[in-house]
């Protein structure tokens, strides 16, 4: 009952899947769910009705990642297979609803969370309207290191026109070599660095020389195709227990920039046709 449950509460386009034709309950088929553990479909079902063998660590792995599973969920499908659990296979991708209530009382500022891995994985309105409609994208072009070193290639996509690619690029291999160590045993992780070192050369030396960035820019511009440049200051506060951090993007008061963002909180994710 426990893997039937949480498969029903996760919606397809949660794990980068199509929706498809109308569905006749909620939630991830069987096969989705196996497809994406990497077991097959006849085995799930067995584990699901309590009637298959005893699960390995690693199946145990694969159902809480393709489940996304909180810690304490992950804790206990390990102790209903009779596994005690081991460290958290990858980067926690579950936000607790304070941080989730936060993003959306912040409606002047443009507020996100990211993964240790540089994935985003929540957003309010502004940030969509400043960066992009996150909902709109597959989950793996949500990867904010993998568009500021592969965007060339991710047909055009890059990091938002924003100023300080170059320099976010360089301080997030650093972090991104530290959240590997923390998951050695995460195969995402493990095919985002492969990916990053086959299609960049710039990351390959990066990470070849073991080269520690400079602190964060605390003041950014981006380059928006709406309403022009929009300067913003920059803050993050880090969410320990999650391995995760909440970026905030604000405007100086009385600034160009801070009119900006208040029209792309009217004009939201919406395109505008615009006339030469």
């Amino acid at each position: 009952m426990f893997l039937r449950s949480r498969r029903e509460r996760i919606a397809p386009a949660d794990v980068g899947l199509p929706a498809g034709q109308r569905r006749r309950t909620p939630g991830l088929r069987r096969e989705e769910a196996a497809r994406l553990a990497f077991i097959s479909t006849e085995y799930y079902t067995r584990l699901e009705q309590g009637r298959g063998p005893r699960p390995s660590r690693e199946v145990l792995a694969g159902l809480a990642r393709a489940l996304r599973l909180s810690d304490a969920e992950r804790d206990h499908l390990h102790h209903l297979a009779g596994e005690p659990p081991g460290p958290p296979p990858g980067p926690p991708r579950e936000v607790r609803q304070s941080v989730l209530d936060l993003l959306h009382r912040l409606p002047q500022s443009a507020a996100f969370v990211t993964s240790a891995a540089f994935e985003v994985i929540a957003w309010n309105d502004l940030a969509a309207a400043l960066m992009e409609d996150f909902s709109a994208v597959p989950r793996r072009d949500r990867n904010l290191v993998r568009r500021a070193f592969l965007g060339p290639h991710l047909h055009g996509a890059g990091l938002y026109d924003v100023s300080d690619v170059g320099e976010f690029a360089r301080h997030s291999v650093g972090r991104l070599r530290a959240a590997a160590a923390r998951y050695p045993d995460d195969p995402e992780m493990a095919a985002l660095i492969a990916e990053l070192l086959a299609g960049s050369e710039e990351f390959a030396r990066l990470w070849a020389s073991h080269e520690v960035g400079g602190a964060r820019t605390l003041r950014k511009t981006f380059r928006h195709p709406l309403v022009g440049p929009v300067t913003v200051n920059c803050d993050v506060l880090d969410i320990t227990d999650r391995d995760q951090q909440v970026v905030i993007y604000t405007a100086t008061p009385g600034s160009r920039s801070e009119e900006a963002l208040r029209l792309l909180s009217v004009i939201g994710t919406q395109r505008m046709t615009v006339e030469h």
